[in-house]
């Protein structure tokens, strides 16, 4: 968790020759995970539900290309027994911002399908192979979920969004409870904003735009996924329980602990100033 993570030219030897299976890799974090880990000689799976985009990540690093709908229990068990893979990355996820009413129970069901039980579906299918495999150190493998800053602490008008990903925290940590003794490795990785794709969909009703997550959070910039990336692959080279990223993140996850009042008050805030900030947009000519 703190801010001082290995060079990215000392953990390739953790990396080299070893298989690893990314999901959702096809654009953002998941494109920039892929390349890292190619870069660090692992031999890169490219799952998408988008085959198009996978490809165009994974040719140009030698990777393997894949079409994956994480929702498909079937699907993620027959890729993880024919790979074994040494690392999974359940990076996979959707988003949808905007009033909780505007929420169908379609949009609601999708994204527990998605960031909850696609998580479930890569741990259910690759845990029990890397424990069977297990040992010393962390010669069973890692398995490495993608959460995020909405995991630690709750903002509104992302109430779904936010939902999913505290329940990937909490199951990355218990789980790593468990894999500890078993030769097992778990990480989740809590990054604010990323700049990817993600910012510009998954709106619901009169909320659109990045500036829904830049602006009203208090972001001037959001995180370069390639930096992320590399963040995330000396993390798990570490074995690090959890990644928050970046610095300005950690401070406001240590303060929401100590004073999570505070930190509702400005949930608040937020939220009513976004609702000024669409009203404002609503009324402005075009």
């Amino acid at each position: 968790m703190a801010s001082r993570l290995t060079p990215a030219s000392t953990y390739a030897g953790h990396y080299r020759g070893r298989s690893a299976i990314i999901t959702g890799a096809g654009s953002g974090i998941g494109a920039c995970l892929s390349r890292a880990l190619a870069a660090a000689g692992a031999d890169v799976v490219c799952a998408d539900l988008d085959p198009v985009a996978a490809a165009a990540v994974a040719g140009p690093i030698g990777a393997r290309a894949v079409a994956l709908d994480v929702t498909d229990a079937d699907a993620v068990q027959a890729l993880v027994t024919e790979v074994e893979p040494d690392l999974l990355f359940n990076n996979a996820g959707i988003t949808f911002g905007g009033e909780t009413e505007d929420l169908s129970l379609g949009q609601w069901d999708a994204i527990i399908d998605v960031n909850i039980r696609g998580v479930v579906h890569g741990v259910a299918a690759a845990y029990p192979l890397m424990v069977r495999r297990g040992g010393t150190g962390l010669s069973g493998g890692q398995i490495v979920n993608t959460a995020s800053m909405g995991g630690l602490m709750a903002a509104g008008l992302i109430t779904s969004y936010v939902m999913t990903k505290h329940a990937v925290v909490g199951l990355s940590l218990a789980l790593r409870s468990e894999a500890a003794a078993k030769g097992v490795g778990v990480t989740v990785v809590c990054p604010s904003a990323v700049d990817t794709p993600i910012l510009d969909k998954g709106y619901v009703g009169r909320f659109h735009g990045r500036d829904f997550y830049l602006k009203g959070q208090g972001v001037r910039r959001p995180l370069d996924p390639v930096t992320f990336a590399d963040q995330v692959l000396a993390a798990v080279a570490e074995n690090r329980a959890m990644l928050v990223t970046p610095r300005t993140a950690r401070i406001q996850w240590r303060l929401g602990r100590f004073f999570p009042g505070l930190v509702q008050r400005a949930s608040i805030r937020f939220v009513a100033k976004q609702r000024r900030l669409q009203e404002q947009r609503a009324l402005a000519p075009r």
